[in-house]
């Protein structure tokens, strides 16, 4: 069958062009934009020309589609070559001959399903990469279309008009035999999303009567009415204008507002500019809009007014407006005398006293008098830490009055300003002179002194020449006696009497060579209290004085079973003796410490009733710091106990008997009194310290010999009165410290 022409147009985007006659076999519909092949058998499909736009649904079945339209190829089919296959206006391409140089393309026929057998590969096509669409700008990716095909093939979807790609996006590929779908419409946009954050400001302002005001009979507020298009809710608010007085800010809460009694509610198509609107009672007047709001409305078509003026507060612009001040016109040239004596400054060092009032002092001044204007200024003069605030002006620069007018009652004695007529006359050069007194405002003040340029001025001016400073005599302060207050006991006297003499006392000044030369030397003495209750009678303590600070301390052995709890009693401190006064204390020495002196502590009274052999040996190597009596009392005290130990240490025999003997004596006296079981060792050591008050360790004999009695100690004895007689000290004395030792506890 010979070829036919083509009975459409040529594919507009195709390269290759040539007199091509339709394949047998395939049906084209104009209307259809997928043509399907014809159910006959044997005949080639239609091959889409070189360089068309062909289907996008490209794969690996590519050479497989190839492939298998070779094999139903008919054995007549020729292969010579053919001039350019041409488009047809649907996209399928029709050859002579039956087989076209469009079967070598890689694209397969548009509108034919993609399957084996539709799809040739390109022989002549070696590159296949694609071409980038990722790209990083300021370090953030984005996409970008492709501007060339798989192996820089020429792209032709990229170049099409908005129009079309916006008309493209809303269809959908047609995957099945018929009409394409429509489009879904576009998704529902509620209003609180597409009016959100859009506000409507109208300037409003309302009249407020004032009723009682002298001043204002009504006030204008001006006023903001915002409208919310979310939600149709409206709100008021007034801008806060400082000192005003008024409570500003919110004065209505956003809600939808009703607009009359039958439940409609403001929309914003009610409000424009230039007209009143009423809510709860009150009217506004709608003045102006924003940008915002003016392009909102005349997009939805309404027609707004013209703009009007704010109207201000009266009152409000009335206190803004400058007060007006009256000058009064006067006939001196003023201008001549600020032209010749500016900058010209008359200065005199003057003194006020005030000595006469509590707490008052001479006070130095510097008097200014300006010639440009005849305007006195006072200035105080300070010292460094005079103690007084730096405010150095005392009169500031003005006109000062000399004499006032007679004064009638009713004028008041207190004006803001005073002016001519209620002046004399005024202070004026001439009025100032070294020596004499000036009264300024009430206070007197004596002028001694002036610079270098006031003498000049007042002998140019006056012909004064006699300026002979005055020598100002400062009266001396009175000394007044310090009065130091009692001593109240607390503390030491000296570190309490530091707080009298200055804000933050100091610690005393302690002598520490002493400290070092008697450090750890301590004298320590048995007291005895004297209260006249008998249980405090029998309390013994140890009183020990400190040699490195002089300072004593009591502690008091506790005794069991005596009732009373031992232990400290008066800790470290210097005490001071009776009668002793704050201006001339005086302590307890080691000098006053003598065997049977009393002494008196915080009002307790001690007796001193024994002391350590150390006290005794400190002295006699110190004697020339301690009285003689102090020594003798030592030493009498201690004299009999030497004796003892003499006696107990002596290897001469006493009575035809030595030491050995006394031992050997008491073992003998030990073995007979196991034989009396009544007696106890215990209480019979008890009895004899216990007589012993003062510790020497000696009794007299007639005292031992009753305490024996009463113990039934059997004396009777001869081993026993043996031991007596060796341990008598004298006639009537007698060591029972070796008596005692035949008593084992």
């Amino acid at each position: 069958m010979p070829p036919t022409a083509p009975d459409t147009a040529p594919f507009p985007h195709c390269e290759d062009e040539g007199a091509l006659s339709p394949l047998p076999g395939v049906r084209v519909r104009p209307d259809s934009p997928s043509p399907r092949p014809a159910a006959r058998r044997g005949a080639p499909a239609a091959l889409p020309p070189s360089g068309c736009y062909g289907n996008p649904f490209q794969g690996s079945l590519r050479r497989r589609g190839a492939a298998h339209s070779a094999r139903m190829r008919p054995p007549s089919a020729s292969l010579r070559t053919r001039p350019a296959a041409r488009c047809r206006g649907d996209g399928v391409a029709v050859a002579r001959g039956g087989v076209s140089s469009a079967a070598m393309s890689s694209k397969p026929v548009p509108g034919l399903p993609f399957l084996p057998g539709y799809a040739f590969r390109d022989p002549m096509k070696t590159s296949f990469h694609r071409s980038q669409t990722l790209g990083y700008k300021n370090g953030f990716a984005f996409s970008r279309l492709p501007t060339v095909g798989i192996g820089r093939e020429r792209l032709y979807t990229n170049q099409l008009s908005q129009a079309e790609l916006d008309e493209l996006s809303n269809k959908r590929p047609t995957l099945t035999y018929g009409q394409a779908r429509q489009a879904p419409p576009s998704s529902f946009i509620p209003a609180h999303v597409a009016f959100d954050k859009k506000i409507l400001k109208f300037d409003a302002y309302f009249q407020e009567d004032v009723p009682l005001s002298a001043e204002e009979n009504y006030r204008i507020r001006q006023v903001g009415i915002y409208y919310y298009l979310e939600d149709d809710s409206m709100s008021v608010i007034e801008p806060v204008v400082q000192n005003s007085g008024l409570p500003q800010g919110k004065l209505m809460r956003r809600h939808r507002v009703p607009k009359n009694d039958r439940g409609d509610h403001y929309h914003w198509k009610d409000l424009n500019r230039g007209m009143n609107i009423t809510m709860y009672g009150r009217t506004y007047r709608i003045v102006n809009c924003d940008l915002f709001t003016q392009v909102f409305l005349e997009s939805q078509g309404i027609e707004l007014n013209p703009p009007e003026k704010m109207v201000f507060d009266p009152y409000t612009e009335l206190r803004r407006m400058a007060m007006r001040k009256y000058t009064t016109p006067s006939d001196f040239d003023q201008l001549k005398q600020f032209l010749t004596y500016d900058k010209q400054v008359l200065r005199f060092y003057a003194m006020w006293d005030d000595t006469d009032s509590i707490f008052g002092e001479n006070r130095p001044y510097i008097i200014h008098y300006y010639l440009a204007d005849d305007t006195v200024e006072v200035r105080e003069v300070y010292k460094q830490n005079d103690g007084r605030d730096p405010f150095p002006i005392l009169i500031k620069r003005q006109r000062l009055p000399k004499t006032f007018v007679d004064k009638k009652k009713t004028f008041p004695s207190c004006v803001l300003e005073i002016s001519d007529q209620e002046v004399l006359e005024w202070y004026t050069a001439k009025d100032f002179a070294v020596g004499k007194s000036t009264t300024l405002l009430g206070r007197t003040f004596f002028i001694y002194d002036c610079d270098e340029f006031t003498r000049n001025f007042y002998c140019d001016k006056f012909g004064i020449t006699d300026f002979q400073p005055v020598e100002i005599k400062k009266k001396p302060l009175e000394e007044v006696p310090q009065v130091i207050p009692p001593y109240n006991g607390f503390g030491i006297l000296e570190d309490s009497l530091q707080s009298c003499f200055s804000l933050f006392p100091k610690p005393p000044r302690k002598d520490v060579i002493k400290m070092l030369e008697n450090d750890h030397k301590v004298l320590r003495y048995q007291v005895a209290l004297e209260s006249p209750n008998p249980e405090d009678r029998k309390r013994r303590f140890i009183l020990s004085y400190f040699l490195s600070n002089d300072m004593i301390s009591i502690y008091e052995p506790p005794v069991r079973n005596s009732g009373i709890i031992g232990g400290k009693y008066l800790r470290k401190t210097r005490v001071a003796k009776p009668g002793s006064t704050t201006e001339n204390a005086m302590y307890y020495e080691p000098s006053d410490f003598t065997i049977g002196s009393t002494i008196e502590v915080f009002g307790h009274r001690f007796v001193i009733t024994d002391a350590d052999e150390y006290v005794l040996n400190y002295m006699e190597s110190n004697a020339e710091s301690f009285p003689e009596a102090t020594l003798q009392s030592l030493r009498d005290h201690f004299h009999p106990r030497q004796v003892v130990k003499e006696t107990a240490n002596s290897d001469i025999p006493t009575f035809g008997t030595n030491k050995q003997e006394l031992d050997e004596l008491i073992v003998q006296v030990q073995e007979e009194l196991k034989l009396h079981k009544y007696l106890n060792n215990k209480n019979i050591w008890e009895a004899f310290l216990q007589c012993d008050k003062d510790g020497s360790g000696v009794l007299d004999k007639t005292k031992f010999l009753a305490l024996c009695d009463s113990l039934s100690v059997p004396t009777n004895t001869v081993l026993l009165n043996k031991v007596i007689d060796l341990c008598s000290c004298g006639e009537d004395k007698m060591n029972y410290h070796d008596f005692l030792r035949a008593f084992p506890s």
